[in-house]
This record gives C-alpha cells, sequence and structure tokens, in this order.
C-alpha cells in the first residue's frame, strides 16, 4: 500500500465512527502549499462553514501558506465563523493525517476560540 491509500483508509475508519455520534464534523485536508478546513453538518450534505489558506482574509496575515503559522490563523478564523453560524460542539475529522504540526495547530487554535470536540 501506499502512503495515500494508507490515508484514505484510516479517514474512512474515522468518517464511519463520526457518522454514528451524529453530530457536525470539522474537516481538515492538507496539501504541501496549502491548508483547508470546513464544518459539514451531520447529514454529511452540507458544508456549514469553511476557511483555507486561500481565503483573502487569512491570504494577507499570513507569509506562507504551508506552514504551522497558516494553519493556526485557519482554525481560529473557522471557529470564530462556526460560532457566529451557531456551531460549537464538532466531531474532529483530521482525513487520515497524523495528528502533528499544522493539523495539530488547527486544531488547538478551533479549540482556543470556542469550538469544543
Amino acid at each position: 500500500m501506499s502512503k495515500k491509500t494508507d490515508r484514505l483508509r484510516r479517514a474512512k475508519k474515522t468518517r464511519a465512527r463520526i457518522k454514528r455520534l451524529n453530530t457536525d464534523r470539522l474537516c481538515v485536508h492538507k496539501t504541501s502549499r496549502h491548508v483547508y478546513a470546513q464544518v459539514i453538518s451531520s447529514n454529511s450534505s452540507q458544508v456549514i462553514v469553511s476557511a483555507s489558506s486561500l481565503d483573502k482574509e487569512i491570504k494577507s496575515q499570513i507569509k506562507y501558506s504551508g506552514n504551522v503559522e497558516a494553519a493556526t490563523i485557519v482554525g481560529g478564523i473557522l471557529a470564530k465563523r462556526a460560532k457566529k453560524a451557531g456551531v460549537t460542539k464538532v466531531a474532529f475529522d483530521r482525513s487520515g493525517f497524523k495528528f502533528h504540526g499544522r493539523i495539530q495547530a488547527l486544531a488547538k487554535a478551533a479549540r482556543e476560540n470556542g469550538m469544543q470536540f
């Protein structure tokens, strides 16, 4: 198996567990250059709020979009947008990525700005 198929297998297992919880999920995806995060409703058909390192609001605050600093800003802004939309409790879906580096920074920033998971 390759790295990508292993990651997708882990993501599938995590999403199955989250589906049983029947809560909104904070889904995170990363590439080498960007970080993307979105809160998806519990019936998995609608994105409630989203943020990424490509947003104009975030792009103006960061020097490079593929590092921990950018992930921290994305997490903070996503949490503020979710709070405004009325979402505070979510399940964290890391999409099969290991919980360290940018994923951990995004989660920490989201928790500090009022999200619970």
